[in-house]
């Protein structure tokens, strides 16, 4: 019999236990996450079921034009919430209509919807749209600078608001005049805020960059606005623009578009974004179109920011069009190579 004992194990043995213990823990964890992950969209499915089925049961496809007409303010992965003088409506999309539709549901659209009978648990009503009106403006974006796939942000608003900042992060002109070509071709009047000019002092050389590019843009017939949303500075000649308006907002991430619109209506609900000190970029906080009611009259819609705006809808040909100081001779160096940049990849 041997009767030698046994070693007990090495260190990287002991290490490979303890590791294989973590793995094993962090598996049990990442599926219970899928399986959480899995339920609720499962459940999901069933509401969504279950209100087409309610709503089938209703359908006439005569009475379209007798159907309530209501805005969609918000768009969820599987449903979207309606507003209406007489309610709240959390809706889905008709799969027949889906199905013929050029592009998705957005922020703005006109619908008729049709009521099936329920409420959700938040006592909202529930409804099916049926119909979507056409559109007066789109602002519209592709998804990459070659322009191959059209995503439609938001419909039916008067204006654009274009929040860019001075620093953190720093301003990318570019991204600007990506974004008025897009406001204008969509049909949308463009505004220019510039934001952060609480920073000037750390920043005189863009500070004087920033004002010959917001002189052009006013020679443009753009107007444009200086504020500095955290003090407070210029905020009221932004709201006087905003006023009775339906208003997009957008920019680069962490500019401070929500900090604006919380300092032209206070207490409204929207989570504000830091910005990373190592490379300056936004982290996204706002996740999807929203429409907010202002107290001064008109509404405005926030939207996710961006770092990359194709354009829908421009062709190389016809973009000198949204280029007036290049085709008349006028424009200064930086919006000749900003013209060309962009004419560059629509080519491309």
């Amino acid at each position: 019999m041997n009767n030698r004992r046994r070693k007990p194990p090495r260190e990287k043995d002991l290490t490979s236990r303890y590791l294989d213990d973590d793995t094993e823990t962090d598996r049990v964890e990442s599926q219970q996450r899928f399986n959480e992950k899995s339920k609720n969209a499962q459940q999901h499915k069933m509401e969504e079921t279950a209100l087409m089925r309610a709503a089938e049961q209703l359908q006439d496809p005569t009475d379209l034009e007798s159907l309530p007409i209501g805005q969609v303010i918000q768009v969820y992965s599987l449903f979207c919430q309606v507003d209406h003088p007489t309610g709240q409506r959390l809706c889905v999309v008709r799969k027949t209509m889906a199905s013929l539709s050029v592009t998705s549901i957005v922020v703005g659209d006109l619908v008729r919807f049709r009521d099936s009978g329920t409420r959700d648990e938040s006592g909202r009503f529930e409804a099916v749209i049926e119909q979507a009106l056409p559109r007066k403006t789109i602002l519209m974006r592709a998804d990459s600078y070659k322009g191959t796939e059209q995503h439609p942000i938001v419909a039916n608003a008067d204006q654009m608001l274009i929040v860019a900042s001075l620093a953190k992060p720093r301003i990318k002109w570019g991204l600007v005049d990506r974004m008025l070509v897009a406001a204008q071709s969509g049909g949308l009047t463009p505004l220019v805020c510039l934001n952060k000019m609480d920073l000037v002092e750390k920043d005189e050389r863009g500070s004087v960059t920033a004002a010959e590019v917001l002189r052009q843009y006013q020679g443009l017939g753009i107007t444009v606005f200086q504020t500095s949303a955290d003090q407070g500075a210029g905020v009221e000649a932004v709201a006087r623009a905003l006023a009775g308006k339906t208003t997009v907002l957008a920019g680069h991430s962490g500019v401070g578009k929500s900090t604006l619109i919380s300092a032209i209506q206070p207490g409204l609900d929207i989570r504000i974004g830091v910005v990373s000190a190592y490379n300056e970029k936004g982290r996204h906080t706002t996740t999807s179109a929203r429409r907010y009611v202002l107290d001064i009259g008109g509404y405005v819609i926030d939207t996710p920011g961006v770092k990359l705006f194709g354009l829908w809808g421009v062709s190389a040909d016809n973009l000198v069009n949204f280029f007036p100081d290049v085709r008349d001779g006028t424009a200064p160096p930086w919006r000749v190579d900003s013209y060309q940049r962009i004419e560059e990849s629509l080519r491309g």
